[in-house]
């Protein structure tokens, strides 16, 4: 997939100085600045937002998960297509990943992975009045996905689909939050899933064996002034697009057999760049995050981090000195399930008791577009 990048972060600029008032918005005291490439030399990503804001009195009621029931181990891949199992467990620490059967799409993983979370929130579904799905992944150009999930839960709702790729979970989140703390929205739906396996070329051997399927969502209602966004930060970096994309397909380059043929309505990955990035941008994110909310690295509970890379949150975790019993990792499980990564690993730290009422935890995505998004939330 992707090669490893020495640990230390290039020098980082000094950030604005921000108050927050009431916990609802950030106010600068001089413009934000950007930052040098955060990538590489080599890639085409300039920017390094320094823009954070806050949002409380939301609160997460209700978590649920969905991964299909076939287990792809590496042993699998290297008996049926030729991989080396010790390179992707070495270089990605994955061992397994879940593919959807062929006649699951990524709504049916939504609508299992929601009805567990309305079942954890102990709600009934007519209370649900918005539905947000962030996937990269979505059943068809149209009608969106979240739609279908709508439809398939019988809710009475507002519904729509986000597409931040990685990103989605925590983009979606911070949205449905907007939704809920202004009122607009007693009680959101916010689902990340993907179905990956159907988007990349199963004989690649650099980019297969990294992605698995699934689902993971949360109720999000009205909470407490001191529960919800501490401090977020939603960014974007699109000159960074062509890192990580999927050439044709769209109103661009609209699908022609030859692209099928050539497999440019696959994923395609500058590996080695996007670890590069993926590297600096996770650390620089979650340090301006907590410098932000006045937090150290110790005071957050647990750290719920995008599983795209054992090597990148490892990279993170040395060089903000995280303990690692703080970090949920369960990629080995089910590989890098894009938007579904965060949402999956909230549910099993909750079954295994590892998430209190009361603790502060960081979430991360980060992905294609490129983009990323990293927020404390007061739990």
């Amino acid at each position: 997939m992707v090669e490893p990048l020495a640990a230390t972060s290039q020098q980082r600029t000094a950030a604005p100085t921000v108050s927050f008032d009431g916990g609802q918005r950030a106010h600068r005291s001089r413009p934000p600045r950007t930052k040098p490439s955060i990538a590489t030399q080599a890639s085409s990503a300039k920017l390094f937002s320094q823009r954070t804001n806050s949002l409380l009195g939301v609160q997460i009621v209700g978590v649920g998960s969905y991964v299909p029931e076939s287990v792809v181990t590496n042993e699998d891949l290297q008996r049926d297509r030729g991989f080396d199992p010790g390179w992707i467990e070495q270089r990605t620490g994955i061992l397994s990943r879940r593919y959807a059967p062929p006649e699951m799409a990524t709504s049916d993983m939504c609508v299992r992975a929601a009805a567990r979370a309305i079942r954890s929130a102990g709600i009934d579904a007519s209370e649900i009045d918005l539905v947000i799905v962030g996937t990269f992944t979505p059943d068809h150009q149209c009608p969106s996905t979240a739609c279908l999930v709508q439809d398939q839960l019988g809710l009475d709702a507002a519904a729509f689909d986000l597409q931040a790729a990685c990103s989605g979970f925590v983009y979606s989140l911070v949205t449905a939050s907007q939704f809920v703390a202004t009122g607009n929205s007693s009680t959101a739906l916010v689902i990340g899933a993907d179905c990956n396996s159907r988007v990349v070329d199963p004989r690649d051997k650099k980019i297969a064996p990294l992605f698995g399927d699934g689902a993971g969502a949360v109720i999000v209602k009205k909470g407490d002034p001191h529960q919800g966004l501490v401090c977020y930060q939603v960014g974007a970096d699109g000159s960074g697009g062509p890192l990580l994309t999927c050439p044709a397909g769209g109103t661009r380059k609209p699908l022609r057999p030859d692209d099928i043929e050539a497999g440019r309505h696959l994923l395609h990955m500058d590996g080695r760049n996007v670890f590069k990035w993926a590297v600096r941008m996770l650390a620089d994110t979650i340090e301006l995050v907590l410098q932000r909310a006045g937090m150290r690295p110790s005071d957050v509970s647990l750290y719920l981090l995008h599983q795209a890379n054992v090597r990148i949150i490892e990279a993170a975790m040395q060089q903000l000195g995280i303990d690692p019993d703080r970090v949920v990792i369960n990629l080995n499980k089910y590989g890098n399930t894009s938007a579904a990564s965060i949402p999956i690993a909230m549910d099993e730290a909750l079954q295994e008791g590892r998430l209190q009422r009361g603790d502060t935890i960081l979430m991360s995505g980060f992905g294609a577009g490129l983009t990323w998004g990293t927020a404390l939330f007061r739990w």
